[in-house]
């Protein structure tokens, strides 16, 4: 077979064996075609089992000094993204179909600086959970939905899923299907589960969605998943509210992510259980927060420990 039915049928293997979400299946199509075309134009090869370091080395060079339509260059954490995606392929080729090409191992990946990690601190917070007016049904949901964010963690793709029915108040939790179909418990706060009661009570339809806009016209077809809120209109709430609170940090629903991990981590709790409750697949993703918390140690010692 040649590459572009092989690449084919890794993204078939993604979606069947591996579980990958529609998001995942579209950026690695999208970074290996890239490849692919850049493969054809630049050279003859057309067969895996010619693929060797030269030729990953002047793709390399390709990417570090590509621009975009807006004459922008790939920023290096993008470039990041287009080896792996390739090193996934090769691995694919190697192990799954038995065929002979370049070892993934012998790419390296570009070293990339330490990311950073904005979140809020607890004044922060409370200002801005504290922000919706909570007169109207708007307000109300708002409120819940700010809450929910901080006390769970969610991704703001995993809030915009949620269906009222999931949610089972009496164990304060709810079960959710994350990133690469991983399941995990999800736990809410008493003053989430507060809220959510609140707003929901505020409703008078009989939708399925937990969240709903109340823009635009009524679709009450398919238990109204047509009112169900996208994850811009999330996103666009939490910007809103985080500029009427006067917060110095641009705000975002990953940023009350981070500062739902920072805040367990900071308060104590192990990096394992962090770990689960976001979800992460690996412990590395999660060793991201470490370095905030050890801030924090260094902030603690100097103000506690008595020797000055």
């Amino acid at each position: 077979m040649n590459l572009d039915s092989l690449i084919t049928e890794f993204l078939e293997h993604l979606e069947i064996e591996k579980g990958c979400s529609p998001l995942t299946i579209r950026a690695y199509r999208h970074y290996l075609k890239h490849f692919y075309g850049w493969l054809s134009e630049n050279s003859s090869i057309t067969k895996p089992e010619d693929i060797d370091l030269e030729l990953i080395r002047r793709y390399r060079l390709y990417l570090a000094y590509f621009r975009n339509r807006n004459g922008a260059q790939l920023k290096r954490v993008s470039q990041s993204y287009y080896i792996v995606a390739l090193r996934a392929f090769l691995r694919y080729l190697l192990v799954q179909r038995d065929i002979p090409t370049l070892s993934p191992d012998k790419i390296e990946l570009p070293k990339q600086s330490t990311r950073s990690v904005s979140f809020l601190d607890s004044e922060q917070i409370e200002r801005l959970l504290n922000s919706p007016q909570i007169s109207n049904k708007i307000g109300l949901r708002d409120k819940a939905i700010l809450e929910t964010l901080f006390s769970t963690g969610l991704r703001v793709s995993e809030l915009v899923s949620l269906n009222r029915d999931q949610i089972d108040f009496d164990r304060q939790e709810f079960g959710i299907k994350g990133k690469g179909n991983k399941l995990r418990v999800v736990f809410l706060s008493d003053t989430a589960v507060q809220w959510i009661k609140r707003y929901l009570q505020s409703r008078r339809d009989y939708f399925r969605p937990l969240f709903i806009r109340y823009s635009g016209a009524v679709d009450t077809q398919k238990n109204g998943e047509k009112m169900r809120l996208t994850a811009r209109s999330i996103q666009k709430i939490v910007a809103k509210y985080a500029r009427r609170s006067g917060l110095p940090i641009k705000v975002n629903p990953h940023t009350l992510r981070h500062s739902f991990a920072t805040d367990l981590l900071i308060s104590g709790a192990d990096l394992r259980s962090v770990q689960e409750m976001l979800g992460h697949e690996s412990i590395r993703t999660t060793q991201v927060y470490t370095h905030v918390t050890n801030k924090h140690l260094k902030e603690v010692h100097k103000a506690f420990h008595t020797r000055k």
